[in-house]
Formats: C-alpha cells, sequence, structure tokens
C-alpha cells in the first residue's frame, strides 16, 4: 500500500464517525499524531495530507496546530482562512508551506482560488504582536495613559536601540483616534531632540516657536511643533538629548498648559497637548528629576531577543509583509533562510531585522525579477553577515530547538495583508525612497538596451549598492557600518581592502579617511562583477589618460593592486582598470601622513612587570610615550586583549605599533587588533628590558619604520621566536622548541575517523590551552584506523603527555575517556597541565549516570547543525537496536563515543562533507556482522528522516564497533 494511501485510510478510519461539531473543535487529527501512529516523518506525512485536500479527500481546519479529517459537509467546511493572526496568512489555500515551496522552486504553483478575509474591526493594539504576552502590561498602560480624563496622562517609553518606540508612540497615536479623543484629520507631530542637542537655541525655537528679532536671522514670528500638536499628540523622540532649560520649559508646559515663544518674557500662549517621550536611557540619570516625576506612565519595551520564539517569528513575517505589499508578490522564505534572519539581530532589536529584511528582499526581488508574482528567497541570495545568523541562533541550542518547532520548511508570505506593521515616515530603519521602484526602472531601461538578465542583474547590484551606500553613510558606529557594508558587498572584497590599505598608504605616504574601504570595496565588487558577467571593460578616454599621468605614484600602486586582484581571484583584468583604480586613489587622498614615529606597547604577565621596564626606558632615554600593560596571572586572555587594544591606540602616532610581549596567548594578538583597528600591528614575544630599550632607540629614529625595526628587532642578540600562527610552519616551530627544552609535548585525540569527534575534542582542549595560557602542548586527532603508525610519527618530533577519546590507545601514558572530558573533566586535565603536576587520570566512578537528557546535553553543546531535542531519541534508539539485534552490552563509555561519533556522521553528511576510505577497504567489511547490522539500523533510523549515510561513514562506524568487539572478547577470554 502507498504512504499516501496508508495516511488516507487512518484519518478516514478515525474521523468518519465524529460530527462535524465536534471536528472543528478538536477531534480532527493533527500532522504529528498521523506521524507517530505510522511512523512516518512528519514532513512526508503534511506532503501527503496537503496533496489528499487538493484532491478533496480530505478537509483541512485551520488553527494551531492545522487539522485533517474526513470531508465535511458544505455546511460545516471552515474557511481555510479564518484566523486573524498575522501568522496564518503564510499558508496557501490547501498547500503546506512545504510543498508550496516545492511548487514554486519547480515552476508549477497555480494562482490562489480565494482571498484573504480580515476582520476591519478592531483597533491597532489588537494587532500588535505580543499583545497577551511581553507586551500585554504595555498595551494596558498605553491604554490608559490615552483615556485618562481629561487630556490623558503624559508618558515616557524605554528601549533599546530598534526595540519599537516610534512604532508604539504611533500605536498610540492611532488608538487615540479610533478612539475618538484625537481628531482624524490631526497628524501626530513627532521630533527627535537629537537633531539640534549641540544648538539648544535652534531645538527651543523649533518646539515652542519664536518672534521676530529673538535670534539672528529671525525675520518674522513662527509657531513651533508644540503649537502644532495642539488638539493632538507630540511624540520626543530621544528625550535624553533636552537640554535642561528646555526639560524645565516642558515640564512647565506640562503643569500648566502654557508656555512662551523664543524671546518671549510671559507664558501667554496655551495648547492642549498629549506628551509621548521616548529614551534609550536610563531616566534616573539622563533626565531631571523635577521632569520624570510630571510623567506618570513609564513604559518599558523588550528587547527583540527577549521577546518568544512565536512573537520573534510572527514580527518576521509583519515585516516581510511589508515588503510583499510594496512588491506586490509573494515572498517565499527557506527555513534556513527565516532562522539566518532571526539569528542576525545581534545589536539593533527589530529595527535591525527591518533593515536585514529590506536588504534580503531587494535583492530577491532583483534574482525574480522575470516572474511576474513571487520571490523566491534560499541562504544563496544571503549576504555572508546575515548567514552568519545560522551560527548565531546555532550557539543557544534551546532557542533553536524552540524556533524550530515553530517553522515549515518554507514561510510564504501574500501581499495585500493590512496586518502588516505600520510604516511610519519618521522611522530611521526606513530607506527614504521606494528600492523596488528604483530597481524595476532600470531594469527595463537596461532590458530595452538589449542586456540579458544576467547582465542586468549585475549592473543593478552596483545600483543597489550605490544607494545604499548614501543611506549608511550616516551611521555613527564604525563597526554597524561596516556590518551594513558585508550585506551588499562580498567580505573577502572587503577583507581585500583592509589588507591593501596599510600598504598603499606605506607606499603613498599618506592616509585615508574611514571612507577608504567602503569605496574600494564598492569599486572592486563593481568591476569583478563586470569581468565576471563577460560585459566589455570601460574604455580609457584621453582626458582619463593624461590626468593620471601626473600621478605616477597612484598609478604604480594601482597597477600592484591590480596584480593582486588577478592573482586573488584567478582572472585576467584589463589595463584600463588600473586607471580607474588609480582615479580612485586620488579622489581619496586627504593630507600627508603626520611627522609622528612607530608606538611602542609593552605587554607582560605579572602585576608591574611591564610597567617596570619601561619606566626604567623612560629614565634612561626620556621617552614617555611607551605605552605598558601589566597582566597579573588570573587575568583572562579576553579583558587582556581589550586592554592592550586601548594600549596600541593610544601609542598610534600614523606609523604603526609595535607590541612587545612576554608568551602565551599575548602573541597571537597583532593580526588581530590590526583587523579591528586597522593600526599595522607588529608582535615579537619573549620581551626584555634591553629589548624594549633597542626598540625605543629605533622607533625614536627620523623616518623609521614599523617594518624595518621589526626586522632588525628579529635579529636583536636575547631574541627568542616570533609566534607562527600558520599550521604550514608548526614542523619549523617544533625543531626550535625542542633546541631549547627538548621535544614539545602533545596529546592525542582518538576518534574512528580522526576528523569528527577528534576534531571537537582538539577544538575543546585547544580552548582550554589558551586560556590557561599554556602554549608548548599541541592536540592531535587520529584515527584507530592504523592508530599505531599515527602515534609513531608524532612521537618522532614530539613527547606525547596524554591521551584521551572514543578508546585508550595504550601507550603508556593518563588516558581521559570521552565522557569524563564531557563531564567537563578538561578544566581539572588542563589545570594540572598548567601548575606542571604529574599528570594522572583514572575513570571517576562517580561519573553521573548517562541518560536521554545527558546525551541531548552533549549533541547541542558540541554539534552545530544537528538539533539536539530532535536526533537525542532518535542516536539512542539507534544504538539500542545495534546492541539489542547483537545481543551485547555496551558500557555507559563506550555509549556516549559511539553516539557522538554517529552524530558527527550525520552533520558531515547534512553539510555535505563526508569522511572517504580506500575502496579495497570498504570491499573487505561488506559481508561483516556488524558492517551489515549498521547498515540496516541506518534504513530504520536514518533514511526515514532523509539521510543517507555513505559506505564509508558507515564504514568508520564499523571500525569502532570493531575495535570495541575485539576489546570486550579479549577481556572476556581473561575473565575466563
Amino acid at each position: 500500500m502507498k504512504r499516501q494511501d496508508r495516511i488516507y485510510e487512518y484519518v478516514i478510519e478515525n474521523t468518519q464517525n465524529v460530527s462535524d461539531t465536534e471536528l472543528k473543535e478538536q477531534a480532527a487529527l493533527t500532522t504529528s499524531l498521523i506521524a507517530e501512529n505510522l511512523n512516518i516523518a512528519r514532513s512526508n506525512v503534511s506532503k501527503e495530507l496537503n496533496e489528499l485536500v487538493r484532491k478533496n479527500k480530505l478537509s483541512k481546519i485551520s488553527g494551531r496546530p492545522v487539522r485533517y479529517c474526513r470531508p465535511l459537509t458544505e455546511e460545516g467546511q471552515l474557511p481555510q482562512q479564518s484566523s486573524q493572526d498575522p501568522s496564518s496568512y503564510h499558508i496557501e489555500d490547501g498547500i503546506s508551506g512545504m510543498d508550496l515551496g516545492k511548487k514554486k522552486l519547480a515552476g508549477t504553483l497555480e494562482e490562489p482560488t480565494r482571498p484573504v478575509t480580515l476582520n476591519k474591526n478592531t483597533n491597532i493594539f489588537d494587532r500588535m504582536i505580543g499583545k497577551s504576552r511581553s507586551m500585554h502590561n504595555q498595551i494596558e498602560q498605553a491604554k490608559a495613559a490615552m483615556l485618562y480624563p481629561p487630556r490623558g496622562l503624559n508618558t515616557l517609553i524605554i528601549g533599546p536601540t530598534g526595540s519599537g518606540k516610534t512604532y508604539f508612540a504611533n500605536a498610540m497615536f492611532e488608538f487615540a483616534q479610533t478612539k475618538g479623543l484625537i481628531d482624524r484629520q490631526q497628524q501626530l507631530v513627532t521630533f527627535n531632540c537629537a537633531d539640534y542637542a549641540h544648538n539648544p537655541e535652534l531645538l527651543m525655537s523649533h518646539l515652542f516657536g519664536y518672534i521676530q528679532g529673538a535670534f539672528t536671522g529671525a525675520n518674522d514670528e513662527q509657531d513651533g511643533l508644540i503649537q502644532e500638536a495642539d488638539g493632538g499628540m507630540l511624540f520626543l523622540d530621544e528625550v535624553h538629548r533636552l537640554p535642561p532649560e528646555g526639560q524645565e520649559m516642558i515640564f512647565y508646559f506640562m503643569d500648566h498648559g502654557t508656555y512662551n515663544r523664543l524671546g518671549e518674557t510671559s507664558k501667554n500662549h496655551h495648547a492642549d497637548v498629549r506628551l509621548v517621550c521616548a529614551t534609550t536611557e536610563d531616566p534616573e540619570s539622563s533626565l531631571l528629576q523635577t521632569f520624570v516625576r510630571r510623567i506618570p506612565i513609564t513604559i518599558q519595551l523588550p528587547a527583540f531577543n527577549k521577546r518568544s520564539p512565536e512573537e520573534r517569528i510572527d514580527l518576521l513575517r509583519s515585516l516581510i509583509t511589508i515588503e510583499a505589499n510594496r512588491t506586490n508578490k509573494e515572498i517565499t522564505l527557506t527555513e534556513d533562510v527565516v532562522q539566518a534572519l532571526l539569528g542576525s539581530v545581534t545589536y539593533g532589536n527589530v529595527g535591525q531585522l527591518k533593515s536585514n529584511i529590506q536588504l534580503v528582499c531587494a535583492k530577491g526581488f532583483l534574482n525574480n525579477i522575470e516572474n511576474e508574482g513571487e520571490i523566491m528567497i534560499t541562504a544563496d541570495d544571503l549576504p555572508s553577515n546575515i548567514k552568519d545568523g545560522l551560527l548565531n541562533l546555532a550557539s543557544n541550542r534551546a532557542e533553536l530547538g524552540a524556533i524550530s518547532k515553530l517553522l515549515e520548511p518554507y514561510m510564504v508570505i501574500k501581499p495585500g495583508s493590512s496586518y502588516a506593521t505600520p510604516v511610519s515616515r519618521k522611522d530611521s530603519y526606513e530607506l527614504p525612497y521606494n528600492l523596488y521602484e528604483i530597481i524595476g526602472d532600470k531594469a527595463m531601461m537596461l532590458r530595452e538596451e538589449g542586456l540579458d538578465q544576467e547582465n542586468i542583474n549585475n549592473f543593478i547590484t552596483t545600483d543597489i549598492n550605490l544607494h545604499l551606500k548614501s543611506f549608511y553613510k550616516n551611521e555613527s558606529d564604525t563597526r554597524q557600518a561596516e556590518s551594513k557594508l558585508a550585506e551588499i558587498v562580498d567580505k573577502g572584497i572587503i577583507d581585500f581592502a583592509k589588507q591593501v590599505q596599510p600598504k598603499i598608504e606605506n607606499q603613498l605616504d599618506y592616509h585615508f579617511k574611514e571612507n577608504f574601504i567602503y569605496a574600494m570595496s564598492l569599486h572592486i565588487s563593481s568591476f569583478i562583477k563586470r569581468i565576471q558577467s563577460g560585459k566589455p571593460m570601460r574604455l580609457m578616454g584621453n582626458d582619463l589618460v593624461a590626468m593620471v599621468k601626473d600621478y605616477p605614484e597612484e598609478l604604480a600602486v594601482a597597477k600592484s593592486i591590480k596584480e593582486m586582484l588577478e592573482q586573488r581571484y584567478g582572472m585576467p583584468i584589463p589595463e584600463s582598470e588600473s586607471y580607474y583604480l588609480a582615479v580612485l586613489l586620488i579622489s581619496l587622498r586627504t593630507v600627508p601622513t603626520s611627522d609622528g614615529q612607530v608606538g611602542i606597547v609593552v605587554a607582560a604577565h605579572g602585576s608591574s612587570t611591564a610597567s617596570s621596564m619601561t619606566q626604567v626606558v623612560s629614565q634612561l632615554l626620556s621617552d614617555n610615550s611607551i605605552q605598558a600593560f601589566d597582566m597579573p596571572l588570573d587575568m583572562n586572555p579576553q579583558t587582556a586583549y581589550k586592554g592592550i587594544v586601548e594600549r596600541v591606540r593610544a601609542a598610534n602616532q600614523g606609523e604603526g605599533v609595535l607590541l612587545l610581549v612576554d608568551m602565551g596567548s599575548l602573541s597571537t594578538f597583532g593580526s588581530k587588533i590590526t583587523e579591528e583597528t586597522q593600526i599595522p600591528v607588529k608582535v615579537i614575544d619573549m620581551v626584555t628590558t634591553a629589548m624594549v630599550l633597542e626598540a625605543t632607540r629605533k622607533a625614536s629614529f627620523i623616518d623609521s619604520d614599523l617594518n624595518d625595526i621589526y626586522a632588525e628587532l628579529r635579529e636583536f642578540h636575547g631574541y627568542s621566536r616570533v609566534a607562527i600562527a600558520d599550521e604550514s610552519n608548526v614542523e619549523e616551530r617544533a625543531e626550535d622548541l625542542s633546541k631549547i627544552s627538548g621535544k614539545p609535548k602533545a596529546i592525542v585525540a582518538v576518534c574512528s575517523t580522526g576528523e569528527g569527534t577528534a576534531k571537537k575534542i582538539k577544538d575543546l582542549l585547544d580552548q582550554l590551552l589558551v586560556q590557561n595560557l599554556i602554549e608548548d602542548i599541541k592536540v592531535f586527532p587520529i584515527s584507530i584506523v592504523n592508530m599505531q603508525d599515527h602515534i609513531q610519527q608524532i612521537n618522532t618530533k614530539y613527547t606525547i603527555v596524554a591521551a584521551t577519546g572514543v578508546m585508550n590507545p595504550q601507550i603508556g601514558v593518563p588516558f581521559m575517556p570521552l565522557q569524563t572530558l564531557l563531564q567537563g573533566g578538561g578544566e581539572k586535565f588542563v589545570r594540572q597541565l598548567a601548575e606542571r603536576s604529574e599528570v594522572s587520570w583514572v575513570l571517576d566512578e562517580q561519573d553521573s549516570k548517562l541518560t536521554r537528557s545527558v546525551c541531548r546535553q552533549y549533541l547541542s553543546q558540541y554539534f552545530v547543525f544537528l538539533n539536539a531535542d530532535k536526533f537525542t531519541d532518535i542516536l539512542w534508539n539507534y544504538v539500542d537496536y545495534l546492541a539489542e539485534t547483537k545481543k551485547v552490552e555496551f558500557s555507559e563509555s563506550f555509549r556516549i563515543n559511539l553516539i557522538m561519533h554517529i552524530a558527527g556522521a550525520v552533520e558531515r553528511m547534512l553539510t555535505n562533507n563526508p569522511m572517504e576510505t580506500a575502496p579495497e577497504e570498504l570491499a573487505a567489511v561488506q559481508d561483516e556482522v556488524w558492517f551489515k547490522l549498521i547498515q540496516k539500523a541506518d534504513d530504520k533510523y536514518l533514511r526515514r528522516i532523509q539521510i543517507e549515510m555513505t559506505p564509508s561513514e558507515e564504514f568508520y562506524v564499523y571500525k569502532l564497533l570493531e575495535t570495541w568487539q575485539e576489546k570486550n572478547d579479549t577481556i572476556l577470554s581473561e575473565v575466563d
């Protein structure tokens, strides 16, 4: 019997004798119930149910969750879209999100058969997301503030940037109009106090108005915003930027309803105004207490990530509905796109989400411009920084699990819904133009000129970049602006621009403003896309050639940039681009670099080690510019890094900074500091007072150069080695260390492949070693296949001091079982290494019993792409099946080893990065009992959730079980 027939018979059998009324109330069947009873994956059940609905064989009852039953009578049939919740509009009539998304991808979707009907007899608060949860109290406060006689209560809205303060104030205004408290013709008057914070006189004139002659340029009298808001509502945003005298005039107006215009002495003007203020700051410290006391209602808005998963998803749907209405197209997002967008909100709350959605939809609109009525957005359409949202979300497994349970494989948003979040003309996250109109008009023009779609996309992407550049140039936070740039330009191009900037500045002897990264990234992105599209390059006019010849140095640098780009991207770049790059450099040129010298920072462990060195040098050379950073032994590396960055900024005089450190993780900070600060930094370790003295002497020379000083100090007597971050130089570093103190130390991490669990162990131990400032121990992941050969190779250059992993390699060193490591044993083990005590390890008999909840904890902690809630039971039952079928009993330690290995194999399959093995090794195990049993377990537990394990992955599971079997048989024979 086919799967669809089984599902159909089950539904009919369980609903045919139930009345329509009972079915509509709760008696119909959910997808999860059917999947559980028929032992079929939920996604497959959902697909078949919706296929049966389309064939009119079953009825679908909307709600949460959706339910299915026998066909209802015509009178009892429920409309498919009866819910007033905005989230109900993402499912097309009779089609699940997953099936709908697949149809969109295949281009076989039919037009919807009936429109969505909305109930419009509600006020805005009844439609606000979170009205019965996170926003319930806030809404009740807002209603009370508006309804309180005779003219409401003054209100202060508090919330972090982007949390929706402006939207909430607009909602209060609309509510007051709905209730007849404010005339329908009245407009909400909004004023951002930050706009004129540095000019109090101008700020006050805007608020209260002024008379003729009140200040220079006041040629006539003018009413202020308070008079404009008479009979309505005035919204003062960022009210903490209002100067004290302004706050005093406002609270006088609150008390008496009267005010004076700028230049007047008597308060003879009256206005009836409802006052709503907003701030991101603590009102107790940022506002006058006399002002705060006159505001009886304070409303605190929650941050986006403090809202429930349901509310965050609903907010995302609502914001995408705005874009669907603007484009008049259906917008379909895959599940990972939804998760990435939710995870991309790191600093700006709903405002940041809105901005990210606008950019993703703009790119989706461009990529689907030929599709009349729909936009399909997949993970491939996302810029890298929004893709990173997946990792951000995965770092909190509980959040990821909660969100995953609420999502279907596809989310589909229809245009035309009036339940989209209202758009405020004062919203700082609104683009000041319709980006879709710009894209559409430009595409039409280019199409008329005969360009194909690929070339149109390349041209318009550049256009989007330029428009967004004008929008983002006013961002005050540099890191936020760079994040915005990454949304429209490939991160590799931004990294290239950062990489070449100090080189260019060094060659041309001048430095650029902050706009260098932006301008260079956009320029490179534009012409690389033009090259990739095959479009003819721009020609060099005689005027251009003549101009550039007056700047031979810029042209030479431009040619070197061209060569670097050719090498980086593996494509020929025409000579004409050298001239355009030269023009860009000329246009960005500002002033020559200062006559500063190379800065010096000394950082060392101990309460006064670094400051003592610098004090000696300062006395000898009368140089007080050296920066010192003392690092107590209990200070963690993150705190040290922040402190050193501050010292580097202070020491920089425009010629770069030399960072002299003593040991440990400090020696790895150089490139990271340069990336963050754009200050060239060179690091030398094993610092001594003599070295600080020599570095200071060389830096004091006229025209001293950071690279020259660095190169000379490397040869300075007493200098040890430079920290080597490149893995390709590990062997060279090992040889250097061996000359000093014999062979360096190593820990081996054992798993069946050497790739999965072993690498996760390595990452865990590497992190612990860094945190404990141990840099002379290296962790090697190895496979149980040819394990002794791997160990022998390591022993040639390293001394193995400990082992950990899925099995004891029996090499005469302390062994830490994987289960003990995962339960926190790594901390104790590494502390013993840090203290240089005799390392010993035995299995703790008191280890907590391995339960499903403990297993779920391990999976959520050590795997990024697995949903621990979904896979714990599957993998637990998988291992139970192996043990019961073979009639063996696994120890708890081996059980977790096996589960962790299979989880690693599943994750590799999900990321399309499976292990490989030699064909002859694979052929040799085809008839082995364990191997056949593994294949059966895969069929029973993994294929039903669409995971196909490769034979090579099955081979490594077999090797783990074979090794366990051999060890177990040996123990049993010894007992006998």
